[in-house]
């Protein structure tokens, strides 16, 4: 039975992967950097220790991790706080799942980053846990995040479900051995090879309902339901 369930945060209850990548182009370019092909599918579930080092050692920004995360999360926060870019139906969401549930975060996004967000928000309250990619030692799509997450939570990763969007989120929630909704991120779809290995690929939070959730039973049977659709 699932005893806890476990949120993502960026491309699940934020439209702000697009930001993100926005701040770090501007960094990148701002600091004799240079932007190449694949960097933004690179760096997705990347935590910031991670992401900070790419932009240094593959693009060739001349600024320390340190400095380089600063600047982006600046950024970021800057537009947070002019205007949160929540998805439709998010905190409906939380609130609807959290009445039955236990919840946590587990983001791969830094502690300031996710302070902020769930201040803004208004739903602080609603996670007993909030875990960051930058407070254990490998970012997505390692499974680190979700195991510290379930830990957190005091429930072993089998009862926890993760609600995901993205290829390397997906990834790491199934390493974790978490259940895993899925909810794919319209700018940057997982491919149909990662999205057949969730146990329920949703297209949007108005179908994450407590009753799908229940049914993410040990033996797959959301699943099999789902691909029979």
């Amino acid at each position: 039975m699932i005893r806890a369930v476990v949120f993502d945060l960026d491309g699940v209850l934020l439209e702000s992967e697009r930001l993100w990548d926005q701040a770090r182009r501007e960094v990148a370019i701002g600091h004799n950097g240079h932007w190449r092909a694949g960097a933004t599918a690179a760096m997705l579930g990347m935590s910031s220790v991670e992401w900070s080092e790419y932009l240094r050692d593959i693009l060739g920004v001349d600024l320390a991790p340190d400095r380089i995360v600063d600047l982006v999360v600046a950024n970021l926060l800057g537009q947070y706080r002019r205007r949160l870019p929540l998805i439709p139906g998010a905190v409906a969401a939380v609130r609807r799942i959290g009445r039955r549930w236990p919840l946590a975060l587990a983001s791969s996004a830094g502690r300031p980053v996710i302070d902020t967000v769930l201040a803004i928000a208004g739903l602080r309250r609603e996670f007993q846990v909030t875990v960051s990619s930058e407070e254990v030692p490998r970012g997505k799509p390692a499974p680190d995040v979700y195991l510290e997450a379930a830990r957190r939570l005091g429930q072993p990763p089998r009862a926890c479900a993760a609600v995901e969007d993205s290829a390397n989120g997906i990834r790491s929630a199934l390493a974790a051995g978490l259940r895993v909704v899925a909810v794919p991120n319209p700018d940057y779809p997982p491919p149909a090879s990662v999205l057949a290995e969730a146990h329920v690929v949703i297209r949007g939070l108005a179908e994450l309902t407590g009753e799908l959730v229940e049914q993410l039973d040990e033996d797959g049977q959301t699943r099999d339901e789902t691909a029979a659709r």
